[in-house]
């Protein structure tokens, strides 16, 4: 399957701006707004679809569902930026703290928790 290519920084800046999103929704009428709906009913709404998505993508990862797969982790992806949005977590924090990590090996990162 052929990839598109996409500037290095491509993938953050969509994360950066379906964040964005998220945040505008805060004031919209969450009879219309799914989001809205989430945010409002922060933190346990988003938190509990997080994990419901996370299981979904677990199930597809284990059946060998590629397709699944990439849909449930998009799902996940955007339940998590709602989550961090309500916890009013910029991904600026979220950068820094992966950044971090990656000064490290992951063995090393699981022993320091």
């Amino acid at each position: 399957m052929p990839k598109t290519p996409m500037p290095k920084n491509m993938s953050s800046t969509i994360l950066e701006e379906l964040y964005d999103v998220i945040l505008s929704r805060r004031d919209a009428d969450p009879k219309v707004s799914w989001t809205a709906r989430l945010l409002l009913e922060a933190p346990q709404l988003p938190a509990r679809k997080l994990g419901e998505e996370a299981t979904e993508a677990i199930i597809a990862a284990c059946a060998g569902n590629r397709e699944e797969l990439l849909a449930e982790s998009a799902d996940v992806v955007y339940h998590l930026l709602v989550v961090l949005a309500a916890a009013e977590i910029p991904l600026d924090e979220l950068w820094a703290e992966l950044a971090r990590r990656r000064a490290q090996s992951g063995v090393e990162e699981k022993a320091s928790r």
